[in-house]
């Protein structure tokens, strides 16, 4: 069956698994499937999350606080295998009933917070450390532009653009023309702003770029959907170049390796419990 032969039913009910490689990711409710706690370790911050672009987001910023001198940014990071439903146990869900990654829980405050979204967790501990996220009002206002920009942004590359190029059972030509014709415009977007400025929000470096990174950058750099000569992403200059000075900052290259259990070996680390745990995967590479 293709797009060009499906007819819609009057009313959409789940018949089949959606297929491909994340068809046990997704279903039609939310809440729970089993009953399980989540660990909590001795650090202030608890992350639960996979080394996928969202979760980089975050432990980047985790990285770059430590990097920085805020001892009290240190944070425990908990692997939640989504191929196995490990984002709908109970205790995942009591965090993020959205069951999505990655998910976080401040035990530095009585009660403890729960944050959910990687935007808000990003902006949640800019605004706790009162780092990388500008003071004055319009600087701070062209930061947080960037950053929900992201946000609303992102899906149409992952889940539209990667699903139906890399992943969907089915090639539907349909779909990834749309897809692809909106990830080069995003691009194009992000070319021509970065032609005036180092860094999104100007020349500092701020959770904006942090939260755009691991996916545009990646794809700058070809290391997403191996999509690099598809999309012809070495002709914009200026991503490239934005993604390449932000790969090379060491608080990035410990950020990408946490929670990652695919890919490379040597640029895995399951849990992060210890700045050692990071330390050593690198001094192994």
């Amino acid at each position: 069956m293709t797009d060009q032969t499906y007819t819609p039913p009057r009313v959409w009910k789940q018949d089949s698994e959606s297929g491909g490689r994340f068809a046990k990711v997704n279903r039609p409710v939310a809440g729970a499937t089993h009953e399980q706690e989540l660990p909590v370790g001795r650090h202030p911050f608890q992350l639960y999350s996979l080394g996928t672009p969202n979760g980089q987001k975050v432990t980047i910023l985790f990285e770059e606080l430590l990097a920085a001198g805020h001892s009290g940014a240190e944070y425990d990071a908990w692997l939640v295998d989504i191929m196995e439903g490990e984002q709908f146990s109970s205790g995942f869900v009591d965090i993020n009933p959205n069951s999505k990654i990655p998910a976080m829980v401040d035990h530095s405050v009585d009660p403890p917070v729960r944050v959910f979204e990687s935007g808000s967790i990003l902006l949640y501990l800019a605004e706790k450390f009162d780092a990388f996220l500008p003071n004055s009002h319009g600087e701070r206002t062209e930061c947080l532009n960037w950053l929900f920009w992201q946000m609303g942004a992102a899906p149409f590359l992952g889940g539209g653009f990667g699903h139906f190029y890399a992943y969907a059972p089915e090639k539907i030509k349909y779909a990834i023309d749309r897809y692809t014709m909106e990830a080069k415009r995003q691009l194009d977007v992000l070319n021509r702003e970065l032609s005036e400025r180092e860094f999104l929000a100007g020349n500092e470096y701020t959770i904006a770029d942090m939260a755009t990174w691991p996916w545009y950058g990646a794809l700058a750099l070809g290391r997403l959907y191996s999509a690099d000569e598809f999309l012809q992403v070495h002709t914009y200059k200026n991503v490239v170049r934005w993604a390449k000075t932000i790969d090379a900052r060491p608080a990035v290259k410990r950020g990408c390796i946490v929670n990652r259990s695919f890919g490379k070996p040597e640029r895995q680390l399951r849990e992060r419990h210890s700045a050692e745990d990071i330390d050593r995967i690198l001094t192994d590479k």
